[in-house]
């Protein structure tokens, strides 16, 4: 959806996971079948359902300006005296797989930050250098170490042919600095084919933040925030306005974080989405202000390391499932306070699990958007996914970066 809206239009789509492909289907996609075939502009999205193992890209050869995906890198060793034990769950070898048959003018993937911690960051320097050589193919019998020389060694060396050497830029983002309600720590990593000669330089800056904790904190001291949100009770703000540092931050050239009362009360354009009453936490879809997947769910608990998301700021990240519960730590305090305080209570207000709908918002899907499966898999997918604004922003970025390499004269 990100890159759709950024102006690609989605030659080919491939999904494992069943509820993952019924949503899809759902929405925007249809089975392409055994026959390969390239989709007219406004023809549904040709989906294979299946292990990208098994897919094959040779007819799109040289036909695409940008492959995208999220191939997920499983834990592995840096052990042994040899090689380190991969994961084979690791589906980048399949990207790159995927390059080499495409050859596309740019790749963008998302993936989470801790690759980059010192146990991964060898093996994801490595990883940065097949992007960059991805035509160097490694051998079943060579280990990453092996063809990690190799690429060294080719990388000082001129490219023979530049359309098969690519341009990394690997940017670390929290989502909330690009307009998303969600504190949401990963990495994106954009490659553009070297031939083209895209202004580097030009495509880091554009993808620099945009919004920052500083400018929300600003925006409460000058009553811009409150403004927004007349019905917030009095008590509800005396508390936000008493965690705020003091001095104030510093003006600068950012927009305020948007938080989760931002996204429940409605973003873009999107009306509010109505309150979830006490009363009706039984699983049961009431069609609460005509949006789907506006549940009521109960049972939420407020414990050591599953602390609860808080109105007034971004929502904590969304998780595919954590501590045994699909959606993780999906726990909403609300503004109303317990019917009987409880000393010392960290949280003195009621809470409850958000719904699947104010999940999807701050995951930036619009209301329109269907999930497929039981509530599990609907929190699962989310998790999964990555949030469509923070997509869309850096997939406009490659195209802007494209269209401008294009015109060079």
């Amino acid at each position: 959806m990100a890159v759709h809206r950024a102006g690609f239009r989605p030659l080919l789509v491939n999904e494992l996971v069943k509820y993952a492909c019924e949503t899809l289907k759902a929405n925007a996609a249809t089975p392409r079948g055994e026959t390969e075939h390239i989709p007219s502009p406004g023809e549904r999205w040709p989906l294979v359902e299946g292990d990208v193992r098994d897919v094959n890209f040779d007819y799109l050869w040289d036909r695409v300006d940008l492959l995208a995906g999220g191939p997920p890198c499983q834990p592995f060793s840096l052990g042994g005296v040899a090689k380190g034990d991969e994961d084979k769950r690791n589906m980048f070898p399949e990207m790159f797989r995927a390059i080499r048959q495409l050859q596309p003018k740019a790749v963008i993937c998302e993936n989470v930050r801790g690759l980059l911690r010192p146990s991964f960051k060898p093996y994801f320097d490595y990883i940065e250098r097949e992007l960059r050589l991805p035509f160097e193919e490694r051998d079943e019998d060579t280990t990453w170490r092996e063809h990690d020389e190799v690429l060294r060694k080719r990388l000082d060396e001129a490219p023979t042919d530049p359309k098969r050497r690519y341009e990394v830029v690997t940017t670390r983002v929290n989502a909330a600095d690009y307009g998303v309600p969600q504190v949401r720590n990963r990495i994106i990593i954009v490659a553009f084919r070297s031939d083209l000669g895209v202004d580097i330089n030009r495509f880091k800056e554009a993808v620099r933040p945009r919004y920052s904790e500083a400018a929300l904190i600003r925006s409460m001291l000058d009553g811009s925030y409150w403004k927004r949100h007349r019905d917030v009770p009095a008590h509800v703000r005396r508390r936000a306005m008493s965690r705020l540092p003091d001095p104030p931050p510093k003006a600068d050239d950012t927009r305020p974080w948007r938080t989760l009362r931002d996204a429940i009360k409605g973003l873009d354009g999107q009306s509010s989405l109505p309150p979830v009453p006490w009363d009706r936490l039984d699983r049961r879809e009431y069609h609460l202000g005509g949006v789907t997947d506006h549940i009521g769910w109960p049972d939420a608990r407020i414990y050591a390391g599953h602390t609860p998301n808080e109105l007034d700021r971004p929502a904590k990240t969304v998780k595919a499932g954590v501590h045994g519960v699909p959606g993780g730590e999906s726990v909403l305090l609300t503004d109303e306070p317990l019917p009987e305080p409880v000393d010392g209570a960290a949280y003195p207000y009621r809470h409850r699990y958000m719904t699947v709908r104010e999940t999807a918002r701050v995951m930036t899907f619009p209301d329109t958007w269907k999930l497929a499966g039981p509530r599990g898999e609907q929190m699962r997918q989310l998790g999964n996914a990555v949030p469509v604004m923070l997509g869309e922003f850096f997939a406009r970025a490659i195209a802007t970066a494209l269209d401008e390499a294009e015109s060079k004269p």
